[in-house]
């Protein structure tokens, strides 16, 4: 066969994307997919994309990297910067080698920057300057972040918008993009991108939201058994800021606080289960806002299991 209809083939292949909120069973149905048919997951997942953290993140367990091949886990250290555009690109790069190599990738993740990225694009502006950098993060030392997100609401109420107040990577590069290119970040965003070179198709999870709550209240006390005070002490021993970015998430900050005796052990772990719920529900409406996603209730693992063969024969054709 000609090279060139081969690939045409290739890319032809739906690549599925399971999204949904925290703890929601997204791991969990790309495991039962994988019994059904042999894939390579392309993870969405901002934070799982940093080494040294995995209980927090809640990575797949070691067995299951080695037995399914997974994509942008530990990828880069903790205090490396990482866009959802570099994503966006690299994971684009990584599915059409898939595809041309006859493999099925399926995306798994609740970032919905990085979907986005993949899916749709975003303008990645390549506006850097060490020293504006240096004069923000002298400005964050001294009048604190509020103070800069002020300023973000000011000169890009737009962006500012889309982001948290305490997201202190985005608002720092924002307002550097903004001083170096006297355009506001909503403007790049809103250049012309380029969609994904081959056809995609969108799966979310959901279930009723009390169980949804119990589900992340479970999952908090088990990344707590399973030693997440210890790995956010070891992050700190390595000489990794607390107030890294990718530190400043839900599950490490609150750990930190504890160490750091701000806060008591009961007031931590009652933190991290609600500022995990508020992150799901801030996932939800993320992903609610785009029409192409086809809802499913997850009440119990045989909705999992039926859905996994309903992905299986869409992908197949059958």
């Amino acid at each position: 066969m000609h090279p060139t209809q081969e690939s045409i083939l290739t890319v032809q292949r739906i690549v599925p994307i399971i999204v949904g909120p925290t703890a929601v069973g997204k791991t969990a149905l790309s495991l039962y997919l994988a019994e059904l048919l042999p894939i390579e997951v392309i993870s969405a997942d901002s934070r799982q994309i940093y080494r040294y953290m995995d209980i927090g993140t809640a990575k797949p367990p070691t067995e299951v990297l080695q037995k399914i091949p997974h994509y942008f886990i530990d990828i880069c250290d903790p205090d490396e910067y990482y866009s959802a555009g570099r994503f966006g690109q690299e994971a684009r790069k990584t599915i059409e080698r898939l595809l041309r190599q006859g493999k099925q990738p399926v995306v798994v993740g609740g970032s919905g920057f990085y979907i986005r990225a993949l899916v749709d694009g975003i303008f990645e502006v390549e506006a850097r300057d060490e020293k504006v950098r240096r004069q923000l993060n002298e400005r964050l030392a001294n009048e604190g972040l509020a103070s800069l997100y002020a300023e973000l609401q000011t000169v890009d109420p737009q962006y500012a918008q889309k982001i948290s107040p305490t997201d202190k990577q985005r608002i720092l590069r924002s307002l550097e993009v903004y001083l170096v290119t006297d355009k506001p970040f909503s403007y790049w965003h809103g250049q012309k991108t380029t969609p994904a070179p081959f056809p995609v198709r969108f799966w979310g999870l959901n279930s009723e939201r009390s169980q949804l709550y119990a589900r992340i209240n479970k999952r908090v006390d088990a990344m707590l058994q399973a030693g997440l005070e210890a790995e956010v002490r070891r992050l700190l021993e390595m000489d990794y800021a607390p107030d890294l970015n990718a530190l400043n998430t839900v599950g490490y900050k609150e750990v930190i606080a504890y160490l750091q005796g701000k806060i008591s052990r009961e007031a931590m772990i009652e933190q991290i289960k609600r500022n995990s719920r508020r992150y799901a529900k801030r996932q939800l409406t993320w992903f609610r806002a785009d029409k192409r996603i086809d809802w499913h209730r997850v009440e119990r693992e045989e909705n999992l299991k039926q859905l996994a063969k309903q992905i299986m024969a869409e992908i197949s054709g059958g």
